[in-house]
């Protein structure tokens, strides 16, 4: 009895709770239509305009501001952005036109724009609206052959010539690469399968290339799935690249590097996410004899406020193409996460050349494999006409503000008899360790000095200062190459 009153207690206070009309089913049922024509509604809302946005029939969400005095649409030269019809003659004619007035902004706006590669122009600025994304076209046949690059004698990857890339320029002034995050896409994946199955017969080329330009602006662009290299300025002065996001698959994409400046002068790199197949930033200078013949340095290059992953390769390398050499870099406020390699430097006999004048500082290395490597035994050279007595300097690298979390191996520093580190310094590092072995501090034929407490503890090879500058330790000679792990 005493259950049978709670029951009924309970479906009065429901009553009450619960409008009375609900309990028709026939309200019911038109409450549920209506909900559902509701939805409807709006999902035919939105598919129709993700269609129009496909499409390139849709406005933009955000005005495209206007940056020059001559602005151009890329849809008034006949482009049509259905992700379908090649729209490289639309580029064509509307930067020539750009030419002819003396600079302009060509604005893409939303839609998917497939295209062949094509050249910009000096004073232009290429502006990709939100929801605008520039297609590369996958057949290799529409991408035109260059010559070699002077400093490497050859295509990177094939002798003779190269591909060129998706974006073109070169002995260009004032050129501006921006949007309101619309996306270059290489669409690389094509190009991948056939490089790992040997069907490519000349090198795969970059997503964008500028070559001896200067006054070079790039920002606020997502960058994905190129071919090979995603940025290359090359023997470029004064180039900006900043706010960009630059993606490729982690695995299978092969010598995607985000960001490769070649011999380029007066350089900053900030604000950016790179998430690629190889180095997410690779500093240059050239391969051997053809990088020593031309010798154009890469200098005055500052990178600072990354976020960076890279499972195949480093967060940030220098080398190991450097033989016009590398000096003054500064790499500051870096994150790599979840990658096999946090910084490094590469190098080979037959390079010659130097690094010099390298400052690293606040770093933080999130599950990664091996810190910071130093490497001198690089062995891969353009051709046998290498001189293999060409050996390059490394020279005042600086390490400051290190820190890190489930790092294997934090550093391996290995020079060699004839390619020795000399001047190196570490100060304020504290890594989180997983590999338990004694020699987790790798060192061979490095001269050099740690200033403070650091975590773990150095290697021998290196001098220990206090704070004050007191020598705690002399150093001793352990070079070895016995490794216990392959950086």
């Amino acid at each position: 009895m005493a259950d049978s009153f709670r029951l009924q207690h309970r479906k009065l206070e429901y009553k009450r709770l619960v409008p009375s009309f609900l309990f028709s089913h026939h309200t019911l049922l038109t409450l549920l239509w209506a909900v559902g024509f509701i939805l409807i509604v709006v999902w035919q809302r939105t598919a129709v305009e993700r269609i129009l946005i496909y499409r390139g029939l849709a406005p933009p969400s955000r005005p495209i501001p206007k940056l020059r005095p001559l602005v151009f649409n890329l849809s008034d030269f006949g482009a049509v952005g259905d992700g379908v019809t090649i729209n490289t003659k639309a580029f064509e004619r509307a930067i020539s036109e750009i030419r002819k007035r003396g600079g302009g902004q060509l604005n893409v706006q939303p839609g998917h724009w497939l295209t062949a590669p094509f050249n910009l122009t000096s004073h232009m600025t290429l502006f990709l609206a939100e929801n605008a994304v520039i297609l590369g076209i996958d057949d290799e046949s529409y991408w035109p052959l260059l010559p070699p690059l002077p400093s490497y004698g050859y295509g990177r990857e094939r002798r003779g010539p190269r591909y060129g890339s998706l974006i073109h320029g070169q002995n260009l002034k004032d050129v501006v690469i921006t949007g309101h995050n619309g996306t270059i896409n290489g669409q690389g994946r094509s190009w991948w399968e056939k490089y790992r199955k040997n069907l490519l017969n000349y090198t795969r080329g970059p997503l964008l290339q500028l070559l001896w330009s200067r006054d070079i602006h790039i920002s606020d662009v997502t960058f994905r799935d190129s071919p090979f290299w995603t940025l290359h300025p090359y023997d470029c002065q004064n180039v900006v690249i900043k706010n960009v996001t630059i993606l490729a698959p982690l695995t299978e994409a092969p010598n995607t590097d985000g960001i490769d400046p070649d011999s380029c002068v007066d350089m900053v790199i900030e604000d950016s996410y790179i998430s690629v197949g190889d180095d997410g930033v690779a500093i240059k200078s050239g391969w051997d004899q053809y990088g020593i013949a031309y010798s154009r340095p890469s200098s005055n290059i500052t990178i600072r406020n990354l976020i960076v992953r890279s499972m195949i390769s480093a967060g940030v390398s220098i080398g190991s193409e450097m033989s016009g050499g590398v000096s003054n870099i500064i790499v500051e406020n870096l994150l790599v996460w979840d990658s096999k390699r946090g910084i490094r430097i590469k190098t080979s006999p037959g390079r010659g050349g130097h690094i010099r004048h390298v400052i690293y500082r606040n770093l933080t290395l999130q599950n990664v494999r091996v810190g910071i490597v130093i490497k001198t035994d690089y062995n891969e050279h353009p051709d046998e006409g290498y001189d293999p007595k060409a050996l390059p300097v490394i020279e005042d690298i600086s390490f400051t503000g290190i820190r890190g979390q489930g790092v294997r191996i934090p550093a391996r520093i290995y020079g060699s008899p004839e390619i020795p580190v000399q001047n190196i310094t570490f100060q304020d590092m504290s890594v989180g360790i997983t590999y338990k072995k004694k020699r987790i501090f790798q060192c061979s034929f490095v001269q050099g000095r740690v200033i403070g407490k650091i975590f773990p503890t150095p290697c021998e090879n290196l001098d220990w200062y206090d704070d004050g500058g007191k020598l705690l330790r002399q150093s001793t000679n352990k070079d070895t190459k016995d490794l216990d792990y392959d950086g």
